[in-house]
């Protein structure tokens, strides 16, 4: 068995083995990752942190390149989820290996792509992507109502606070941020309404915040529900597709005739 073999059957011993392997090395490069954060890292430290990174984003590097060389359709797998995860995981290292790309800094923190690449190997994280996507149409209801809902309250505290705080409530766009903390029920406590309009109408905003609080548990509940339901009714489904394909089986066969005595 060659190694494309390997990346194309997960299922056997080799296969197992190469996603072990891969879930170690993204566990591995979170911490890796973390630990560049650290503050007063010694000289040695930071160089044993790089040659890691190193080490770690050219195994990357090799696994892409095996994914691709293994996919049956490269151009599919390639813009897929998983093949665009493992293609952002490193291309970071690559604009930033050049000390003259010092304006690409930022891109580095796309390196935290390869916490997705973890969905590839958890049952549960499948599970979880397949009802996200399975409910997506009720999620861009649910922003498009939020986000009707952000600009009502917005403009309704800018309506009653304005006069009393023209520095906090400037304008509509500085409203916003009051919008953001209490439909999302954080209420940092920076910004409130000192007006008794203001506040009745901050008390509707945290009554509709609940709502849109809990909008999103409920419907990622439902599709995970589905999810698990279907799931479950495949193994069934294969089996009766079996059995069915058996007994076709066993009826085509030619009878022999019987020898009359």
């Amino acid at each position: 068995m060659n190694i494309l073999e390997i990346v194309q059957n997960p299922d056997t011993r080799a296969g197992r083995l190469f996603d072990l392997a891969s879930l170690f090395l993204i566990l591995t490069s979170v911490v890796v990752m973390s630990m560049e954060t650290l503050p007063n890292l010694s000289a040695v430290e930071a160089r044993v942190l790089s040659l890691a990174e190193i080490t770690i984003t050219i195994a990357f590097t090799l696994e892409y390149a095996l994914r691709v060389a293994a996919a049956t359709n490269k151009r599919t797998y390639i813009f897929s989820f998983y093949g665009l995860v493992d293609l952002i995981a490193i291309l970071p290292f690559y604009f930033f290996f050049d000390s003259g790309f010092q304006a690409l800094r930022i891109v580095r923190l796309f390196r935290l792509f390869r916490i997705l690449k973890l969905v590839r190997y958890s049952k549960a994280m499948q599970v979880f992507t397949s009802a996200l996507v399975r409910s997506r149409d009720q999620f861009v209801v649910f922003f498009l109502a939020t986000s009707i809902m952000l600009f009502v309250a917005s403009f309704g505290i800018y309506h009653f606070e304005h006069e009393a705080q023209p520095e906090s409530f400037q304008s509509v766009f500085h409203s916003m941020w009051w919008a953001v903390a209490t439909l999302t029920t954080v209420g940092y406590g920076d910004v409130y309404p000192v007006t008794i309009g203001g506040r009745l109408f901050s008390s509707l905003v945290v009554l509709f915040g609940l709502a849109i609080v809990a909008a999103p548990a409920g419907i990622i509940a439902s599709a995970l529900t589905e999810v698990s339901r279907d799931d479950a009714e495949k193994p069934n489904l294969r089996s009766s597709s079996s059995s069915t394909a058996t007994f076709a089986k066993s009826s085509a066969k030619p009878r022999t005739p019987s020898t009359e005595t």
